[in-house]
């Protein structure tokens, strides 16, 4: 929903007001015109003028939704003032290339042309661009909670889809095999934050496979968890899974307590996996009353 902005053109002392006029934006190699999906408008959910998120206090949908509104505009808009760029989240409709533009400059003085002004890059962000790892760690403990440290969990993130803002979290064993969420196989840890501790707009909705969270504002989580008792808790997140779902690799009848944090850093839809490569899923169990 953020907008990306480029710099103000220097108008290396021109006498004030004047007005910049994109033109001609094209192919960088074949000279063709830029493909319609530039200049077509597309409905996009836009925070609105003078409107300013405050992620302490628009923490439900109701008070975000009084703060944005859905808008139909082109994935890029140029502003004739300044001569930024702005690009929108239906900049992903682009199609991929280099393109280059001329300026015309006016004021009272006249015009002036300003030919290949500037080039427009369209890529495919990495998923350096839209993911960040902060922490992972697990450890193994006995019904008397005695804690064993082993291999960390493997965190990775695949885009699936540019539409929504969701996050769908899948922990793993070392096989790819989802535990079941649903059916208690991910439990919290006592007062420890979990997933659902750092979301602020819609309930964490458990399945046989994942625990999915529809995040609404980018970045995911916005901000630090801090507790009631100033502990920053950062963006960590602290799952069990019970000892009758899980065995660790030479470390028999322990729970399995996998520790992690991420960032989404784009909207859009997002498969989170962490993966306990020491881990194996154990199906068919039951949990036993009283776990924790």
């Amino acid at each position: 929903m953020a907008l990306t902005l480029s710099d103000r053109i220097d108008a290396d002392g021109s006498t004030p007001p004047y007005t910049f006029t994109m033109l001609n934006l094209r192919n960088k190699i074949t000279g063709e015109s830029a493909p319609a999906e530039f200049f077509t408008d597309y409905e996009v959910l836009m925070f609105k003028s003078g409107s300013v998120f405050d992620p302490s206090k628009d923490t439900t949908v109701e008070l975000l939704n009084k703060k944005r509104e859905l808008v139909n505009t082109t994935p890029m808009v140029f502003n004739e003032t300044s001569g930024q760029i702005a690009f929108n989240r239906a900049s992903a409709n682009l199609t991929l290339g280099e393109y280059v533009f001329d300026v015309e400059m006016s004021n009272s003085w006249g015009k002036r042309l300003f030919k290949d002004f500037a080039q427009i890059n369209v890529v495919d962000p990495l998923i350096t661009d839209m993911f960040q790892v902060t922490y992972q760690a697990a450890t193994g403990s006995t019904a008397a909670e005695v804690f064993t440290t082993i291999n960390a969990p493997q965190l990775s993130c695949t885009k699936i889809s540019n539409e929504g803002a969701r996050v769908i979290l899948k922990i793993v064993d070392k096989n790819g095999n989802p535990w079941n969420p649903r059916a208690g196989e991910v439990i919290r840890r006592g007062d420890r934050p979990t997933f659902e501790s750092h979301v602020k707009f819609n309930p964490v909705i458990e399945t046989d496979t994942a625990l999915i969270c529809d995040f609404e504002v980018a970045p995911f989580p916005l901000t630090n968890l801090v507790g009631d008792d100033g502990t920053d808790w950062a963006f960590l997140i602290y799952y069990r899974i019970p000892m009758q779902f899980a065995q660790i690799d030479g470390v028999p009848s322990n729970n399995v307590n996998p520790v992690f944090g991420f960032r989404v850093l784009m909207e859009g839809t997002y498969v989170v996996q962490v993966k306990l490569p020491d881990v194996t899923r154990i199906s068919g169990a039951t949990q036993s009353p009283g776990t924790t």
